[in-house]
Order: structure tokens, then C-alpha cells, then sequence
């Protein structure tokens, strides 16, 4: 099983803190965002390597994280070729780019490279495992503003998802899907399919959501809280968490 990272993304929220700086290589405590997932991942079983999406513009910035690095599996970083928050590709154009140039034909799990979670990943692969269908989790999200602007899935007693919509105008539940799937290689193989069918590229759960409609997907509740490094003040709050007050 490969990780896939998506860490192509500009983080215009953050500014100006990462006008010239790529957002999974801040830190938050004693390592990076990206090395607590990593961290998180490399003494699993079943993770053969990692892949990082980058972009062209901070491409420079994770290669020499990566030569600094001193992982126990490979870490591949990849280049999308986009500039800007303009030309950018998108999130399943960035997993469709990291699947044809590296010819990935192995079972995935793929994760925003923004996110600090104080739980491990690792039962998400396992809930995968037992399943063998893709899967993503689930978490409540009482703010319905909110849930209009993530995606939004409702699920049978035994996981399956009976429903899942990208920004749904009225939510049909209180269900969000954080930024984690888990995909067989013969799920992957379909997101050229996907996107011709007019799957949209910009979320990464769009892929998810046009999946589920064409076979059966499970969704596992999450079991811990994850951290989204949207802005500033959220950026200050997971180090108030997890490494003390941000200098």
C-alpha cells in the first residue's frame, strides 16, 4: 500500500506566512505537519512508500526536506508543474498525476498533507483491510455552514455510505468526510473514467463521491479529532496543542 500526499496547494489563508513557504513543512512541535503523518504511517505493514504531491513553486523546498529526512520507507516527491493558486490542478488531478508517472497499480491511502490528527491512521488501514472496498471516515458536524461547505455522506449500521455529496446545499446529515480514503488499485484505475464523466478536481473527496455511486464504499468513524491548518489562528491553536505557544 502507497501513501499518497497532496501537498500541491498555496494556503492563501496563510499569508504571509506561506507566501514563500509550503504549509506541511511548518511545524507544529518538534516536527513538520507532514512528518507527523509520515511518523505516523512508516511502522505500519502494509505502507510500502510515501508520495508527495508538490507544486512547482515550493518543489525546491520539499526536495531538500526530503533530503534531510531519515524515513524508514521511500519518499517520492513529485511536481505538478502549477505556479500559482490560479493554474493549480486540483487535488484529483494531483492523485491521477501521482498515479501515471510513478504507474502506481498498488491499493492507496491518500491524505491532505495539512492536517495534525491525535490519532493514528493506521486503524483506518486496518477498517480498509477488513472491509477490502474503498473507504473514508466520518465525524459529526453540527455547524450546518459548515457542512455546506465539505462533503457530506449518510451510512447504513454496518458503514456503507448511501449517500455522499460534495458542498451539499441542504445536508442530508451530519456526517462530514474528512480528507482521508483508502483505495483498492482497482479503484484508482478509475479516475480517468471519473473525470471524463465530469468529476469535479478541485476536492479530493469528488473522487470518493463519484465512486460511491458506482460501487459500494464504506465510511469508519473517526476516532480521534484531526486539526485542519486552514489559517493563522488555527495554526496557533494546534501548537497551543501539541508543542506550546507558536514564536
Amino acid at each position: 500500500m502507497i501513501c499518497i500526499l497532496l501537498c500541491a496547494g498555496y494556503a492563501t489563508r496563510l499569508y504571509p506566512l506561506t507566501q514563500n513557504f509550503p504549509k506541511p513543512l511548518l511545524k507544529v512541535g518538534d516536527k513538520t505537519i507532514i512528518d507527523r503523518i509520515i511518523c505516523d504511517l512508516e511502522d505500519h505493514s502494509a505502507i510500502t512508500s510515501f508520495v508527495v504531491v508538490g507544486n512547482h513553486k515550493f518543489a525546491e523546498y520539499f526536495r531538500a526536506w526530503q533530503a534531510e529526512s531519515r524515513f524508514k520507507k521511500p519518499v517520492a516527491i513529485l511536481d505538478d508543474g502549477s505556479t500559482d493558486n490560479d493554474n493549480r490542478l486540483g487535488a484529483v488531478n494531483d492523485i491521477k498525476f501521482a498515479i501515471e508517472q510513478l504507474d502506481i497499480q498498488d491499493d492507496v491511502i491518500v491524505a491532505a498533507g495539512d492536517n495534525v490528527l491525535d490519532f493514528s491512521l493506521g486503524s483506518f488501514i486496518e477498517y480498509f483491510k477488513k472491509k477490502s472496498a474503498p473507504c473514508v471516515m466520518c465525524t459529526k458536524e453540527s455547524d450546518v455552514a459548515k457542512q455546506r461547505k465539505t462533503a457530506i455522506i449518510t451510512r447504513a449500521a454496518d458503514g456503507l455510505i448511501t449517500s455522499y455529496e460534495e458542498k451539499p446545499a441542504l445536508p442530508k446529515s451530519d456526517l462530514a468526510v474528512p480528507p482521508f480514503y483508502c483505495y483498492r488499485a482497482q479503484d484508482i484505475a478509475l479516475i480517468g473514467r471519473a473525470i471524463a464523466e465530469g468529476c469535479n478536481t478541485d476536492a479530493p473527496g469528488s473522487f470518493a463521491a463519484w465512486l460511491s455511486k458506482v460501487q459500494p464504499m464504506y465510511a469508519m468513524p473517526m476516532p480521534g479529532q484531526r486539526y485542519d491548518i486552514g489559517d493563522l489562528k488555527s495554526y496557533e491553536f494546534a501548537w497551543k496543542l501539541f508543542g506550546g505557544k507558536h514564536e
